[in-house]
Order: structure tokens, then C-alpha cells, then sequence
């Protein structure tokens, strides 16, 4: 018989099953939204490399700008010392002082049609960038937009699970206390190993649930009495009977329901 306060296996077992339906319950709310939160960190994470690129178009538009205007003054210094030299071909007093002047003048008619050839060169690359970040813009209100839909679709979904899984979290470490750490670590360990995150299930028509194996009728005779932590030699799975299913199925749909 047990001692007052002692905690027995079965309360070990009913806590265990009390703790796989608030986990599955809560496994559940977080099905309901989906892919949604990796949605939004993704869309999140493409428009700030849309942002980042939009700004590299800009500053590159903003190059273009300054190496058209350094052309420009290229220009306005080759015309100005093409006029220095029209004014000494004035005082010219000799042939060979005359051709080396209009060399000179030739060289700045040559810097002067770089640098237009330049310009041209600077404005097309421009007008392609331009036409780039326009394109970038249309994209990067499309994504936002898209953004915006996402959120407040995730938001909806928060609003309405929040506060039922906040509750569901406190209720499930009520029944953590109740188990050893190591037990714990085992269905926690169990959990991640099986489908669906069921680590503890009842028996269904002498088979554990969601299995085709058949539990020999000595095991679940072992199972009922709720004598000792008894797991299933193929998944792993700690094994409950029906009867205490059933039970802590019903008392926890009780708190489910009063808790949305």
C-alpha cells in the first residue's frame, strides 16, 4: 500500500499521458500555423537582400552622377585651355611654335570627346540601373505587400492560440513535477524519436496504439495492474491501458475546453 504522499507509478503513468495530450494538443496549435512562421522570416530575409541591393543600385546611380560631373569638368578645364591656347597662336613667331600650339589644342579637342564619349557611357549605364530599381521597387512593395498579408494571417492565428498555449505550458509543468527527471528525459528523448510525437499511448485491441504489433496478453495484464513504466519492444513507447486513457482523455478534454 502506498504511503501518504508517496507518488505510485500509476500517478507516474496518468501524469506521463496528462503530459503527452497537452504536448500533442499543443503540437496541434502549432500545425495550425503551419509553415507560416518560416514564411515570414523568409519573406523577412529577402526583402532586407532586396533593401540591400536597392541601396547598392542607388549608390551606383550616385557614381554614375559624380563621374558624369567629373567629365563635365574635364570638359570645361580642356575648353579653357583650348582658349589659352587660341590666344597665343596670336603671338605665334614661328612655324614651329605654331604647330606644337595647335597640338596642344588638338590634344584638348581629343579630351573633350572622351570625355562626351564618357558621359554617353555613364548616362546609358545609368538609365539601365534606373530602369533596375524600378523594377527592384515594383518587387519590393510586391514582397511587403505579401509580407503584410502574411503577418496578419500569423498574427490571427497567435491572437487566438496564445493565450491557450500559455495555459496548456503552465498545466504541463504541473505534471512535470510529478515525474523523475530521468523518466522525463526518457519521453522527452522518445518524443522526437517517433512519429507524430507520441511517446506514451494505451492499448488498442491488444496492440499498441498505432502499432499492427500485438502486446502478448501477459504484458498488458502487466500494463493494467500499473505496477511498473512498461515501453513497447518495437517503437520504443511507454504503454498505458485503455481504461487510464480513456480516463485522463476525458478529464483533459474538460480542461482543453474551459481553457480556449
Amino acid at each position: 500500500m502506498a504511503k501518504k504522499n508517496e507518488v505510485t507509478v500509476e500517478d507516474k503513468l496518468r501524469a506521463l499521458y496528462d503530459l503527452q495530450l497537452i504536448d500533442s494538443r499543443v503540437d496541434e496549435i502549432r500545425n495550425v500555423r503551419g509553415e507560416l512562421p518560416l514564411e515570414v522570416e523568409d519573406l523577412e530575409n529577402e526583402i532586407a537582400g532586396l533593401e540591400k541591393r536597392l541601396e547598392n543600385f542607388n549608390q551606383e546611380v550616385s557614381d554614375f552622377d559624380f563621374q558624369t560631373n567629373e567629365q563635365k569638368n574635364n570638359i570645361e578645364v580642356a575648353k579653357e585651355e583650348f582658349k589659352k591656347y587660341e590666344e597665343k597662336l596670336k603671338n605665334v613667331r614661328n612655324n614651329r611654335e605654331y604647330n606644337s600650339i595647335v597640338k596642344e589644342q588638338e590634344f584638348q579637342e581629343l579630351e573633350i570627346q572622351l570625355a562626351e564619349k564618357r558621359i554617353k557611357e555613364f548616362n546609358a549605364k545609368k538609365e539601365l540601373k534606373l530602369e533596375a530599381i524600378n523594377q527592384l521597387d515594383e518587387k519590393l512593395i510586391e514582397r511587403k505587400k505579401h509580407l503584410k498579408a502574411k503577418k496578419e494571417e500569423l498574427d490571427e492565428i497567435l491572437k487566438e492560440t496564445e493565450k491557450e498555449e500559455s495555459l496548456l505550458a503552465k498545466r504541463a509543468s504541473e505534471y512535470e513535477v510529478k515525474i523523475e527527471s530521468h523518466l522525463f528525459q526518457a519521453y522527452q528523448k522518445i518524443r522526437k524519436n517517433v512519429k507524430n510525437g507520441l511517446a506514451i499511448v494505451p492499448i488498442e485491441r491488444g496492440a499498441s496504439g498505432g502499432s499492427y504489433f500485438t502486446i502478448p496478453p501477459q504484458i498488458q495484464m502487466e500494463i493494467a495492474s500499473r505496477q511498473k513504466i512498461i515501453t513497447d519492444e518495437h517503437s520504443g513507447r511507454i504503454l498505458v491501458d485503455s481504461d487510464l486513457a480513456k480516463e485522463e482523455r476525458e478529464k483533459m478534454d474538460t480542461i482543453f475546453s474551459s481553457k480556449k
